[in-house]
């Protein structure tokens, strides 16, 4: 501990480091459930490219583990500190380097939130689509990491369509350029899209160029409300089956509707059984929104709302966002899943979560980025109770393989930490599994970088 903490200090300032165990404790974890976290020896906050690469050099030179992070916000465990390591927490490399209208980019370092990125590029009428529920909290280098999503993906597409070149910290503190600035490039393996995703397991990144938009239109929404989970998933595929292309396509279940009204007096339906979430940001949103009313009614919608004028269509987007955190309050804890299926098999995906609760005896609450065929079960229960808590467990497990069943994955957006990490195998295959390993090796052949995640 004494020579690591002496060599660290050779390329780091003082306020650089937290030792204080108090401390250190809060960078131990992100926001997953049923992960467990070890006790990090210390924490390292550096501010620039060259004390990144020192830490790096440092851990190698004294092979100690290191557990990059950005802010926390994940659900899979992947940020979560093992005995004995280097935390590397990203936030305080937070700056803009740069936002071109011309090139329609923005380069910036790790620690930069979402919703900064995103308010920036919009005074330059640009736009940085992806937008996770956490987005006024998360970091750019937490999304490349977990290659994150939103709710705008069903227009917009994830986070990985929106990295053009990385800059990275490697374990052994080489720095590596990645992909380009350009709007077209095919040099070399697509090295870019491999760390998107790899939960810092394949290096450190310190710089992302980003691909922007033009500014859309202001969306609006509609809201239907149907009397099972079937009716909405019907409609989501007659509205994908037409051609149209929603900004936002977004379920609700009963469950995460009433919890929704509980915490933020919204107003919503509580009597739905689901409620379906349609947005446009096209030249005109009114009419695109009454094709896709007809359909919903088609589909057996009860009621059918278009919100007037943008503001209320803010406060149903934000009903939506606040789901997860809504159905936190129904039990002292949650287990989030993310199991992503073909857009055909999601009204058999709710179908089956609701089997899996009633047979648990469980309150599980569905949000989904319908569009996508990515679903979030939240399965809630009580961690002092040993029989609730094994139940949560095993109607998780089962619905990940209900997921894999009906032809879809384990994870559409949170990533594998260490939550899935077991899943993961059954997923990818023996010779995948191989190559990973293998790719792994390459990157980090002494394991230093956040071992005991995704392999």
């Amino acid at each position: 501990m004494d020579d690591l903490l002496e060599l660290l200090r050779a390329g780091l300032p003082a306020e650089a480091l937290i030792t204080d165990p108090d401390v250190t404790a809060s960078y131990a974890h992100d926001m997953a459930s049923f992960c467990d976290a070890g006790t990090p020896a210390v924490v390292a906050l550096p501010r620039t490219v060259e004390q990144v690469q020192h830490v790096m050099r440092t851990a190698t030179a004294l092979r100690v583990p290191v557990v990059p992070q950005g802010a926390r916000t994940g659900l899979s465990g992947a940020a979560n500190a093992t005995d004995g390591c280097i935390v590397l927490s990203l936030v305080k490399m937070d700056r803009i380097l740069e936002i071109s209208p011309v090139d329609r980019i923005a380069v910036v370092e790790p620690g930069v939130v979402n919703a900064v990125l995103s308010r920036a590029v919009d005074e330059h009428g640009l736009y940085y689509p992806p937008d996770p529920s956490s987005w006024e909290m998360c970091t750019i280098g937490g999304n490349i990491g977990t290659a994150s999503g939103g709710l705008c993906c069903v227009k917009y597409g994830v986070t990985a369509e929106y990295v053009l070149g990385l800059d990275v910290v490697l374990a052994d503190g080489r720095l590596l350029t990645t992909g380009r600035r350009t709007a077209k490039g095919v040099a070399g393996y697509d090295l870019t899209r491999l760390f998107v995703g790899s939960e810092g397991s394949l290096g450190i990144v310190v710089k992302a160029v980003l691909a922007l938009k033009p500014r859309p239109p202001r969306q609006l929404v509609l809201a239907a409300e149907f009397a099972d989970a079937a009716g909405a998933c019907d409609a989501v595929c007659r509205i994908m089956e037409s051609g149209h292309t929603p900004s936002l396509l977004e379920l609700m279940d009963r469950t995460t509707v009433q919890a929704v009204n509980r915490m933020a007096n919204m107003g919503l339906p509580e009597t739905t059984e689901a409620l379906l979430l349609a947005a446009f940001d096209t030249p005109d949103p009114a009419a695109d929104l009454a094709a896709v009313g007809a359909l919903c009614t088609a589909a057996g919608a009860t009621a059918v709302v278009p919100a007037e004028d943008a503001a209320e269509s803010e406060m149903l987007l934000q009903a939506r966002r606040m789901s997860l955190t809504a159905l936190e309050t129904v039990k002292p804890a949650t287990m989030i899943d993310d199991v992503c299926v073909p857009r055909s098999r999601l009204g058999a995906m709710l179908e089956g979560t609701a089997e899996i609760a009633g047979k648990y005896g469980l309150t599980i609450g569905v949000c989904a980025h319908a569009g996508d065929g990515n679903t979030h079960p939240v399965v809630c229960f009580d961690p002092a109770d040993a029989d609730e808590s094994r139940r949560a467990r095993e109607s998780f497990d089962e619905i990940m393989a209900l997921g894999l069943a009906l032809g879809g994955t384990i994870t559409g957006e949170h990533g594998v930490g260490v939550l899935k990490k077991e899943w993961l195998a059954r997923e990818l295959g023996e010779v995948s599994v191989e190559l990973h390993r293998g790719i792994k090796q390459a990157f980090d052949p002494l394991g230093l970088l956040n071992p005991g995640k995704v392999f």
